[in-house]
């Protein structure tokens, strides 16, 4: 049946959407990377291979899973190690984990792989090559593993509730593509249709990680019960996840792609506007909705945390979920606009949490409506912006107060307002967040203040006359060239400037996090401080031998288990 759509709902301001609290709110939605990625290899009816799974009692050794394609293979080639309990850590400056990776380009020859055994294993200390497209690694949870290993070798399924609290069985620490280490540069997949969408290669790469430690697992488990130890139930297997750490190396990536970060916000609220715009909703698109926001109400209620910030979240959470479900009592949908007057209601009576909670919901089920747009979602330019040195200092000034007028009215040489300064570490070559007051980095600042820096640019440009061009004003003040980039980009990409301060003392790296991260389709986001968080990815989802058009989207959304 059509989905009949009257008057167009406009998308929501940017400078409402664009504020770090509302973005350190982001939910998963179909627009998500990783449900692109199982709706994809379910449609396309993708094969997967285990050719290689040489590992030894002790659980050393390497393996290689084989997802095929239309047109082409990837291979993820793992490696097993043997960690002392010493160097297991998730800080990026580790040097050994319990298992590394690689994503070959292809099916890797004896050769290849050996050739990687030499490199993998060390990561940023080794190097790979241009067929290999990813590069990562990832640590065991200890005392999920110990309880799955030893209940599974004494014959027993491991305690679900224990695998509902933590969610994974191994977190990665890093998944590095796009060229780094040696690796294939993006412009290698980029027109390839399974690659077009944004970080699919990654998430094709921990799909497979995913199956490897469940396969690793039973094979300790083997290994030690021997005779007695019992197969992992499947139903049981499909809540591991895999967990990640995630820290400030993320955080500056949503200010310096702009154009990349304006699209996938920009999909995601086109979409919450085609839905908003509905006229009127199937019982069956009624009845999909209240039975995902159940199943939600579920998942939510595994979602733990320990950090002051997420514990305050998730209480807001958990009443606003109960607000909807008076709500829903009340109102049965029916009725012109449903989904303008839950999300409108919304806007007055829940939380950013809340709000965005249900602004992902009521996309499921329009897939008709929304799945097209993942296609807009990449950044597909062949060539640089160039600045149009034409363009009047007036208009420059306009297009600067339009985006970031707000900034133009704080005090940037008040403390509170400049506290941090983003710098790179040297050890890691990684981003870190520092006091500007407190320790000597000032000179070592990286551009991720565009707020600051376009009141600055405003202030030099009101010195000049109107009518004078922004190649003459570059020409005396090329410090300034970054703003202005900015600015006239901003014209095509609303939605890609962050609209608040990243380096003022009350900034919250983790929203930028989350905000990147629920575009992946994380969830339960756990921070351990402001600074760095731990996700659960694929948790629910079906293993690749059980793949199909009908389990490849929705296992997001949990079924009570049996």
């Amino acid at each position: 049946m059509e989905t009949q759509t009257e008057t167009q709902i406009e998308r929501r301001d940017p400078a409402t959407v664009m504020r770090l609290s509302r973005l350190g709110s982001l939910h998963q939605c179909r627009l998500s990377f990783m449900r692109q990625l199982t709706r994809r290899l379910a449609q396309e009816n993708w094969s997967f291979t285990r050719p290689v799974f040489d590992i030894d009692a002790n659980g050393v050794g390497r393996a290689v899973y084989t997802a095929q394609g239309p047109e082409r293979a990837y291979s993820l080639v793992a490696f097993a190690h043997d960690l002392p309990p010493e160097q297991r850590s998730d800080r990026v400056i580790a040097e050994a984990w319990d298992a590394t990776f690689t994503l070959f380009d292809g099916v890797p020859t004896e050769a290849d792989i050996d050739r990687l055994s030499r490199n993998v294993p060390l990561q940023e200390a080794g190097r790979i090559s241009e067929n290999e497209l990813s590069l990562s690694r990832a640590n065991r949870s200890v005392r999920l593993w110990k309880h799955v290993v030893d209940a599974l070798a004494a014959g027993k399924q491991p305690d679900l509730a224990q695998i509902h609290q933590v969610g994974y069985l191994m977190r990665t620490t890093a998944v590095y593509g796009s060229g780094k280490f040696g690796a294939a540069d993006r412009e290698k997949v980029a027109n390839r249709p399974e690659a077009q969408a944004p970080f699919q290669i990654e998430m094709l790469s921990v799909f497979l990680t995913r199956t490897f430690v469940r396969d690793l697992v039973q094979h300790m488990a083997n290994a030690k019960g021997d005779d007695q130890a019992a197969q992992l139930d499947p139903d049981i297997a499909r809540w591991l996840g895999i967990g990640n750490s995630t820290g400030l190396g993320m955080a500056p990536f949503i200010v310096n792609h702009p154009v990349l970060f304006n699209n996938w916000i920009m999909a995601r609220e086109e979409a919450i506007a085609r839905v908003r715009s509905v006229a009127t909703a199937t019982r069956d698109e009624v009845d999909q909705f209240c039975n995902l926001f159940r199943r939600s109400q579920l998942s939510i209620s595994w979602w733990q945390s320990e950090h002051p910030i997420q514990i305050k979240k998730l209480a807001q959470l958990n009443t606003d979920l109960k607000a909807i479900e008076a709500y829903l009592d009340d109102d049965d949908l029916s009725g012109a606009n449903p989904w303008n007057r839950l999300v409108s209601w919304s806007e007055i009576a829940l939380s950013e949490e809340g709000q965005e909670f249900v602004a992902s919901l009521v996309l499921e089920p329009y897939p008709g409506l929304v799945d097209g747009l993942t296609s807009c979602m990449a950044d597909s330019r062949t060539e640089a912006f160039v600045i149009n040195g034409r363009m009047s200092i007036g208009q420059a000034c306009r297009l600067i107060r339009e985006t970031y007028g707000w900034a133009l009215d704080l005090d940037w040489t008040a403390r509170e307002h400049c506290a941090r300064a983003w710098y790179v570490s040297e050890e890691k070559l990684e981003p870190r967040l520092g006091e500007r007051f407190e320790e000597p980095i000032e000179a070592y600042e990286q551009p991720l203040a565009p707020a600051r820096d376009a009141a600055a640019a405003y202030t030099a440009l009101s010195e000049w006359d109107d009518s004078q061009t922004i190649a003459e004003f570059l020409l005396r003040h090329p410090e300034h060239r970054h703003t202005i980039r900015r600015a006239q980009l901003a014209r095509a990409t609303p939605y890609g400037e962050i609209r608040d301060n990243t380096i003022g003392d009350a900034v919250l790296p983790i929203d930028m996090l989350r905000a990147k991260l629920s575009f992946f389709g994380a969830t339960h986001f756990d921070p351990r401080s402001d600074r760095w968080v731990r996700i659960c990815m694929y948790s629910g989802a079906p293993y690749p031998e059980e793949l199909t058009a009908e389990n490849a989207d929705l296992w997001v959304y949990p079924q009570e288990p049996a």
